[in-house]
């Protein structure tokens, strides 16, 4: 299966032939709702829930459509976002959204991304450890109460060399990995990066810097800078307009000229993606396709 963060990009999903999703977000609202509804229709589509307020108009649109709406319960192994707390409070919930009817609790999920700036090994494994621990106890206190609990999902490419080796665990939602930017690249995943955004150099003002059209609104930099591609000289900063780029060099480059192409690793694939129309596809230097970006835009 697969994992979107958005009702837009499921529906994308489902109507290119995707039949398992989870929306790892809550969906609340009337003009959402219905829409969900008719996704669960069409496939096996989960979504987190964490609010007893949510539980009663997720059942209260199942019924109206006709639909069942499948729902992990959320909870907050400690990165003190979306979530209840583990242990009771879990339970309560479980309770809860298996006498709604239109609903049906098909397990646990939780993110454990609060680990992922901790650099030494052994400290970030501890905490992951301690993290989906309360997910698996968690788990653990519903079945002992005759409450099902068939999926406990969590992890991510941040934590996906620790996380589904960890007992009780049943997936994973990693997806970033697949492009390794320089984002997690910090974060400790050791793959080789492959994402990529191609600019041009539109003015050179002197020897040490480069300005560039790719500005943040085509390559981001808010949870790591992207890193240009092919440079002999130490860049010092990467600086991000809206429509430019303007990297700093700690020595002068005299070979880049105005017109060149200048490739950048991408700071934050999450962020980045979204904002283009396609994607190309290259091997040894060929474009084999080009993919459109379906899900892009899809925030609602």
């Amino acid at each position: 299966g697969v994992t979107c963060a958005k009702l837009g990009e499921a529906e994308v999903m489902v109507a290119a032939g995707i039949r398992d999703i989870l929306i790892a977000n809550q969906i609340t609202g009337r003009h959402k709702l219905p829409r969900l509804a008719n996704l669960c229709r069409q496939a096996d589509v989960k979504v987190a829930v964490d609010n007893p307020r949510n539980v009663i108009e997720l059942g209260a649109a199942a019924v109206t459509y006709g639909a069942e709406i499948g729902v992990l319960l959320e909870l907050d192994s400690g990165m003190e976002r979306a979530g209840v707390q583990p242990g009771e409070a879990v339970l309560a919930l479980a309770r809860l959204i298996t006498q709604t009817p239109g609903l049906r609790l098909r397990g646990l999920m939780t993110w454990e991304g609060h680990t992922l700036d901790i650099s030494d090994p052994t400290q970030k494994r501890q905490a992951i450890e301690r993290s989906i621990g309360l997910i698996t106890s968690s788990a653990e206190l519903c079945r002992s109460q005759g409450i099902p609990i068939e999926i406990v999902s969590g992890g991510g490419s941040g934590t996906y060399k620790v996380t589904p080796f960890l007992p009780g665990m049943t997936e994973i939602q990693a997806g970033g990995a697949i492009f390794c930017d320089v984002a997690y690249q910090n974060w400790g995943v050791d793959l080789q990066p492959a994402l990529f955004v191609q600019s041009t150099v539109t003015s050179r003002p002197n020897p040490q810097r480069i300005i560039c059209d790719a500005g943040f609104k085509s390559l981001p930099g808010f949870e790591a800078s992207p890193a240009p591609l092919g440079l002999a000289q130490t860049v010092l900063k990467v600086v991000s307009s809206a429509e430019h780029g303007a990297l700093e060099l700690a020595s002068p480059n005299e070979t880049l000229e105005v017109g060149d192409l200048l490739d950048f690793v991408v700071g934050y694939g999450d962020g980045t993606v979204y904002l283009h129309d396609e994607m190309f596809g290259v091997r040894n230097g060929f474009v084999e396709c080009v993919w459109p970006i379906l899900g892009r835009g899809k925030l609602q």
